[in-house]
């Protein structure tokens, strides 16, 4: 992915500033779930910062919020109720990048694909010039064209933007961006299964944002299928590494397309002028051409893609058609004395042509004579012709193989550090993270989210259930059991154990399932099928519970049968609906608050599970809790 002269070679890295609520396919975590609070350690987007600038020091960082918790809007699905409070808790994740991690943030965002509001931009501008942040570059605004137009009427907007950042442009840009003078980026493309067409989209667009739209920049998202199978947008990213417990990975088609621009030009370099470097193929395709900044190396990318072989999820792309062709190419001025070129080369392969794939392969070099040189190009090919001589395709070998997610699975939450987010689960909504209690107790998954986020899942503004799901999408016959502590401080009023949930991602609000709800406090319980509790199969008191102690909780699906217990004694065993059949497990709570889960147990039956674990979390029941560090007024 990162390293320079090595496959992808990416030059910027987009993470996400986590909100605590889903934004597409999983939660990201906030820095600062509550006012009163900042911890710099939760999430991956830390780790995977850290890991690129190991790889690529040089290599850009740019930051963008789908939510934000919900103590920003002060009881609203609106960010901007309190300008000072916003653009104070964006520039904290700046300023913990820098102090607690060492990474230095080069660009920022406002709100993804969600509203901009200008007066915001223009104080945060102001704030990270204030607190010494001038070097971030603000991007505005991460969704549709239209904050150009208020650029143009706004001289104080025009200069505290840098950038005009726009989503899924089609390679498309408007005459009002361009009087603009800003560079344009396609800060978020492509989107695509990564297939054979989902490369030949990522080839077509790296190349055709420029020559049809004028853009400097264009974004993956996403970056890498490191999620469960089953989940929202499924091989939607430039490869896949979804099986952690096995070590098996794809390197899909677009790594390649992006080696052919990514290693042969660097953020500095500079596209040559249309219609002399740049432009649209006689016979379809497209050619680009760029410039070190010393005007010593050139690198050419030609591609060649086919409409029904390059269409990206979206936007709707036109009809046209591309035809096999020879290009000559005139190099002048610098370059007419070059006397040959590099040449490295890509096939995307398709079962209706017949045609195999061949992935960024070094030809041999072709001679230049007097400042020109010949080409052949078929279909579906991508060429870069570049003075460098530091391409590599960069390989590690044949990956561990693939095999499924294995049964019996425990977790206890020892091995982490405090804050840390556990692996192997995904979780939907609200934020799940290690925390340590006292040294008999140890670690335990708390679930932290006191109230509603302000959402980019417009479904998400009527659910409170937070749901943490881990397993696979065709698991039928499940065994889950964890053991359970409601706080007495903010604390929700219900946990949960479900199998067999369909419908995760924004979705979730709709997911099917068996859910089984425990009130440990006002000593009830439900059984439905959805996780909204609409549906419900059976209800009722239940005395089994300790209202604030730890208390074990299973839950057994069997064909249509489940069975659920409390501290090891039958609760309920009733019939459910033979829909689903199948899908994730998950824990979670029946609304925000606090919550604590430990000694988690997956297997496909009671009798498989692993018996014998130790009880030690109910043996304590009166061991103290942090509580007090997220007491807020009028919530008990």
């Amino acid at each position: 992915m990162f390293q320079p002269n090595f496959a992808a070679s990416l030059q910027i890295l987009k993470v996400e500033i986590g909100g605590d609520s889903q934004s597409s396919g999983a939660t990201e975590a906030s820095h600062m779930h509550n006012s009163w609070e900042e911890n710099y350690q939760r999430g991956y987007e830390w780790w995977l910062m850290l890991e690129a600038k190991k790889r690529n020091p040089n290599i850009k960082l740019y930051g963008l919020p789908w939510n934000f918790p919900g103590w920003i809007g002060n009881g609203t699905q609106n960010p901007y109720q309190n300008l000072d409070v916003l653009a104070n808790y964006i520039q904290k994740w700046i300023q913990g990048a820098r102090d607690v991690h060492g990474l230095t943030i080069d660009y920022i965002g406002i709100w993804n694909e969600r509203s901009y509001n200008t007066t915001y931009i223009k104080l945060l501008r102001k704030v990270l010039d204030d607190t010494g942040f001038s070097h971030v570059r603000i991007v505005a605004a991460d969704g549709l064209w239209g904050v150009e137009v208020d650029i143009l009427k706004d001289q104080d907007l025009a200069a505290a933007v840098d950038y005009i950042g726009v989503h899924y442009p089609g390679t498309e840009t408007t005459m009002a961006a361009l009087q603009t003078g800003k560079q344009l980026w396609a800060s978020e493309d492509y989107s695509s299964f990564n297939d054979n067409i989902g490369g030949g989209c990522w080839a077509r667009i790296l190349n055709q944002n420029y020559v049809n739209g004028f853009m400097t920049s264009t974004i993956a998202w996403n970056l890498i299928d490191s999620y469960y199978e089953g989940l929202t947008w499924d091989r939607d990213s430039l490869m896949t590494a979804r099986q952690p417990w096995s070590g098996h990975y794809t390197v899909e088609s677009p790594i390649w397309m992006s080696a052919h621009t990514t290693q042969f030009t660097k953020i500095g370099w500079t596209y040559l002028k249309h219609g002399s470097g740049v432009g649209l193929l006689d016979k379809g395709g497209s050619y680009v051409s760029l410039v070190s900044p010393d005007g010593k190396d050139l690198s050419v990318v030609i591609e060649t893609m086919t409409h029904n072989h390059s269409q990206c999820i979206r936007p709707y792309l036109p009809p046209y058609t591309v035809t096999p062709q020879t290009i000559t190419l005139d190099l002048g001025g610098n370059f007419r004395s070059v006397t040959k070129l590099y040449v490295w080369y890509s096939k995307l392969g398709f079962n209706d042509t017949k045609t195999s794939s061949v992935f960024f392969k070094s030809l041999p070099s072709v001679q230049v004579i007097d400042g020109m040189v010949s080409l052949k190009v078929g279909l579906d090919e991508i060429y870069t012709l570049t003075t460098l001589t530091t391409g590599t395709k960069g390989d590690y070998g044949t990956p561990p193989p693939y095999h499924t997610f294995t049964l019996p699975y425990t977790e206890d939450f020892e091995s982490y550090e405090n804050n840390a987010e556990p692996l192997l689960m995904a979780q939907q909504n609200g934020a799940f993270e290690v925390v340590h209690i006292d040294s008999t107790v140890g670690n335990v998954m708390r679930q932290m989210v006191l109230e509603s986020p302000i959402v980019w899942c417009m479904s998400y503004e009527e659910l409170n259930t937070t749901m943490n799901l881990l397993g696979a999408i065709i698991w039928t016959d499940i065994y889950i059991d964890t053991e359970v502590l409601v706080s007495k401080v903010n604390g929700t009023s219900g946990i949960y154990v479900g199998a067999r949930i369909s419908q995760p991602g924004c979705d979730s609000l709709t997911s099917a399932g068996v859910f089984f709800f425990l009130f440990p406090v006002n000593q009830s319980y439900i059984v439905s099928t959805d996780i909204v509790r609409k549906t419900i199969i059976k209800e009722g008191p239940q005395t089994l519970s300790s209202q604030y102690g730890w208390n074990q909780v299973s839950l057994s699906v069997q064909g249509r049968q489940a069975v659920g217990r409390v501290n090891g004694e039958l609760l309920f065993n009733i019939t459910v609906p033979a829909q689903p059949s199948q899908g994730f497990a998950a824990v979670g709570t029946s609304d925000y608050g606090l919550a604590d889960f430990d000694n988690l147990q997956l297997a496909r039956s009671a009798e498989e599970a692993v018996q014998g674990k130790s009880n030690r979390k109910r043996e304590h029941r009166d061991s103290s809790h942090d509580d007090t560090l997220y007491f807020k007024p009028g919530r008990h």
